[in-house]
């Protein structure tokens, strides 16, 4: 499965591993909303509930798509955040791990708060 998620001025692909928590996402799709910004993380509410996965963690590598299940929102971290130690890139909480970013994930530097934000399918 291969996502597009797009922002005035940018917009990258991901691709995400089959997970539940991934095809909750697929089927929800397209999905808009309002971007977060956090440290070097963009996150933003998704209409998609789903339980805690194996291997949910808060310490992701940069690039990594996740689920946010404190805020029911998709987080893209593209760095450190506040609470980050070393390079790594720091959620807030837990988060089930949906896939990566393809190409360079530092292309989300350019989102800023409350960016328009679009989610798709490519298929």
């Amino acid at each position: 499965m291969r996502i597009s998620i797009s922002w005035t001025g940018g917009s990258v692909t991901a691709t995400l591993d089959d997970t539940p928590t991934s095809r909750a996402l697929w089927d929800a799709l397209p999905v808009e909303a309002s971007a977060n910004t956090w440290g070097e993380e963009v996150y933003f509410g998704v209409p998609v509930e789903t339980d805690r996965e194996d291997g949910a963690t808060d310490t992701v590598a940069p690039g990594t798509v996740c689920y946010w299940l404190a805020g029911s929102a998709l987080a893209l971290p593209f760095g450190r955040t506040p609470i980050s130690v070393g390079p790594e890139s720091r959620l807030a909480s837990a988060a089930n791990v949906l896939g990566r970013i393809d190409g360079d994930h530092r292309a989300l530097t350019a989102v800023g708060d409350g960016d328009a934000v679009r989610v798709d399918r490519v298929e």
